[in-house]
């Protein structure tokens, strides 16, 4: 049996993308077809995709030389319509039908492992997270964000996107916009436009103490952006903590570099 196109598929399954689980559907065969490529090698690798929703991507992952694809969906509707692609797949499509968001996915498949994924716009951020906090366990993320999201990831110090989100993302990563897509892209049409960041995890992690630490630091530093940070690190130390790190104490959150933060993290954490 012919595997219908992925327009015909979704027809047939009278499939539509439903708001509550932020999705927006991506068609175009081409950029999926990129957004595959953009995860570099495949080759021996295992991908794990967040929301493949009717299998867009899917169908281009598995056009890859990767190994085996881990597609996690939560979506009841999607499922048989996903189904058939697994049956097609000789065994190189998983399907997980269960919340990402309460999945430690790095236990999905065996190493070298990605993850490559159009993510759902109301949990990309939680989940990203989430990955950061066991990046030594994955090759590289290549993950599709609102831009503003991705702006934020990305973002240089002393900049208006610059907040946690980027110094924890950049700590633990090399974080680069790679690829722009336009509203018109998706069905349906969201109201802003989407990006691709590919993150590739840095040798050297933090340890789970220190990831903590730093998640404590830089939600007390830009929880209340505007102060000085010897007032909005208080609760850490504040002005003592800052002299033992060489940062000023009338500097804002959004002039400190990511080593500075990694700085105040190591300290904060030592003192615990």
């Amino acid at each position: 049996m012919t595997l219908p196109s992925l327009r015909d598929a979704i027809r047939i399954h009278g499939l539509d993308a439903k708001k509550s689980f932020g999705q927006h559907f991506l068609l175009d065969p081409g950029i999926v077809a990129r957004i595959a490529s953009l995860a570099g090698d495949m080759a021996g690798r295992h991908v794990v995709e967040i929301g493949p929703g009717p299998g867009g991507l899917t169908r281009a992952l598995l056009d890859t030389k990767a190994d085996g694809v881990h597609a996690v969906e939560i979506d009841q509707r999607a499922w048989p319509l996903l189904d058939e692609l697994v049956a097609h797949a000789n065994g190189r499509l998983v399907l997980v039908k269960a919340d990402a968001t309460s999945l430690d996915t790095a236990t999905l498949c065996p190493a070298p492992r990605k993850i490559v994924a159009n993510l759902p716009y109301n949990v990309g951020t939680p989940l990203l997270i989430g990955w950061l906090r066991q990046a030594a366990l994955w090759e590289r993320m290549t993950l599709m964000f609102q831009l503003e999201v991705a702006d934020r990831i990305c973002a240089a110090p002393d900049t208006s996107a610059y907040g946690r989100l980027g110094v924890i993302a950049q700590w633990c990563a090399t974080c680069n916009v790679v690829m722009k897509v336009p509203a018109g892209a998706f069905s349906p049409p969201p109201k802003v436009e989407s990006a691709v960041v590919d993150l590739v995890p840095k040798a050297e992690q933090p340890s789970a103490a220190l990831f903590k630490a730093m998640e404590h630091v830089t939600h007390l530093a830009f929880g209340q952006r505007r102060k000085m940070l010897r007032a909005s690190l208080r609760p850490v130390g504040g002005e003592a903590l800052l002299e033992k790190a060489g940062i000023l104490a009338t500097r804002r959150a959004e002039t400190l570099s990511i080593d500075e933060f990694a700085t105040l993290a190591n300290l904060v954490c030592t003192a615990n």
